[in-house]
C-alpha cells in the first residue's frame, strides 16, 4: 500500500474530482485499524478472500 504525506497537497490530486465513495475509501484505507485487521484477515483466510463479518464491520462492498 503506497504511503502518503497527508500534509502534502500533491498527495490529493487524484481526489480533487472525487465521488463521495472515493473519498470514504481513502479515508477507510489509511485507518491503522483497518489496515491491521485486513493483513491478519488475509494472512488467515485459505482463499485469500475477504469474509463477509469483515466487510459488514467496515461498511464496504465489492464489486465485480
Amino acid at each position: 500500500m503506497p504511503e502518503f504525506d497527508w500534509r502534502s497537497p500533491d498527495s490529493y490530486k487524484s481526489l480533487q474530482d472525487a465521488e463521495i465513495t472515493d473519498i470514504a475509501w481513502e479515508c477507510l484505507r489509511r485507518n491503522a485499524d483497518y489496515r491491521r485487521e485486513y493483513e491478519v484477515m488475509i494472512a488467515n483466510s485459505p482463499n485469500g478472500e475477504v469474509t463477509a463479518e469483515f466487510r459488514r464491520k467496515w461498511g464496504i462492498c465489492f464489486r465485480p
